[in-house]
């Protein structure tokens, strides 16, 4: 797995008990987006009502917008006004915002990702706040913005290699948004160099990638990944791998802990021995 420990424990909990050995592989991190000030602007703009739709295409947004609304003084479904309509890219993002308590008004049924969101838009030309990580790619800006959707796309975090710096690690000022991996805090924690060791030797199974960047550190850390398999959590990541010359034996159908503990097991057959 190779998300930060305190985004692996649903995960690692499912591997767990459907009879895999999960180990760490932190290669990616979040951080506060770099111009806290356009994302703060930008979050005052949704307080006031100045957007009819929200679309979260992750769940870290949901932390970083949390992040904010704590820095305010509130929670985040006291700052969003009641008209104001959501849209989740996916399963992790919703359930993230549902946490958050947060309703979903629209969520893609059959793909889970910028293109599913835009293929089944139901906004029309309402104007749109997109909240994204610095690397995000402006499909989904973009394809909005066909549909005649006014979007003000701003940076709400920073993807970089793990660890975060301390002062910066998202979710810090949240009580329990960081270093609670819960299964994940006592898993071992494996190098990119140990990992490699245990990719060359044939010890390592598979390696789940739950991001585009995640495969982007994964070419440059593993590869080649010999009898390693490689899981994709969709069909963006799976593209992302396809374009480093890196198989993918198995893509999730969800984007969630058990759609990926289900395609670890079309990848490399029964984790019960």
């Amino acid at each position: 797995m190779t998300r930060s420990p305190e985004r692996s424990g649903p995960l690692a909990e499912a591997l767990r008990l459907a009879g895999a050995v999960p180990l760490l592989l932190p290669l990616t991190a979040a951080e506060r987006a770099p111009d806290q000030d356009a994302f703060g602007d930008a979050f005052e703009a949704l307080g006031a009502g100045r957007f009819e739709w929200l679309v979260v295409s992750s769940a870290t947004t949901v932390l970083a917008l949390q992040e904010q609304a704590a820095e305010h003084g509130v929670e985040l479904r006291n700052w969003l006004p009641a008209g104001t309509r959501v849209a989740a890219v996916g399963p992790a993002s919703r359930k993230a915002l549902e946490a958050a308590g947060i309703a979903v008004h629209f969520e893609p049924q059959r793909e889970h990702s910028a293109a599913g969101i835009v293929d089944g838009w139901p906004g029309g030309s309402a104007a749109v706040l997109l909240p994204q990580a610095d690397i995000a790619a402006p499909a989904l800006a973009r394809g909005l913005e066909a549909k005649g959707a006014r979007v003000h796309t701003v940076v709400a975090y920073a993807t970089v290699d793990f660890p975060a710096e301390p002062g910066r690690h998202l979710g810090a000022k949240i009580p329990g948004g960081a270093g609670d991996g819960g299964t994940a805090a006592a898993l071992p924690l494996l190098t990119p160099a140990e990992a490699k060791a245990e990719v060359d030797d044939g010890v390592l199974a598979a390696v789940v990638a739950a991001s585009p960047s995640a495969v982007r550190r994964i070419a440059a850390a593993l590869a080649p990944l010999g009898s390693c398999r490689l899981v994709a959590i969709g069909p963006a990541t799976a593209a992302e791998a396809e374009t480093h010359g890196l198989p993918v034996t198995a893509t999730a159908r969800e984007a969630t802990p058990e759609g990926l503990v289900a395609a670890v097991v079309r990848a490399i057959g029964s984790l019960s021995s």
